[in-house]
């Protein structure tokens, strides 16, 4: 594989729509901890990175939009070392707390949001090595 600096070197990225990628960047950045790698015209596209992966943030346009609000359509899954305390600095940027950080049979403490464009987001946390065996039915 070829590496190239004007694109995150992440195996999956993500785009997603807001009606105002700048307000979208300071937020996901101020709520999430994202940082902003490259910036794409005033208002066209902004790269973001969380350790070793990266989202686009994209305008509106062509055949893009934001969610509608009818129903949910995806999620975009992050690992975080901290739920509890990452869930707490989203709600406290205004993030809509769909639910909060639980402990599962599989291993992980995951909480789940909706950012400010209504983009679902679970953030998700190793608590302990769970074989699947164990839980899988």
């Amino acid at each position: 594989m070829h590496e190239n600096r004007s694109i995150p070197a992440a195996q999956v990225m993500p785009v997603l729509t807001y009606p105002d990628v700048r307000a979208a960047v300071a937020w996901l950045t101020a709520a999430f901890g994202f940082a902003e790698r490259l910036r794409i015209g005033e208002d066209h596209r902004s790269q973001l990175t969380f350790g070793a992966g990266a989202v686009i943030v994209a305008d509106t346009g062509s055949d893009r939009r934001p969610p509608s609000g009818e129903g949910v359509t995806h999620a975009v899954m992050v690992r975080v070392d901290d739920a509890r305390a990452h869930c707490e600095l989203a709600r406290a940027h205004g993030a809509r707390i769909v639910m909060e950080p639980t402990d599962f049979e599989y291993g992980e403490r995951q909480y789940q949001c909706e950012d400010l464009a209504g983009h679902r987001w679970t953030f998700t946390e190793t608590i302990f090595d769970a074989d699947p065996a164990s839980w899988l039915h």
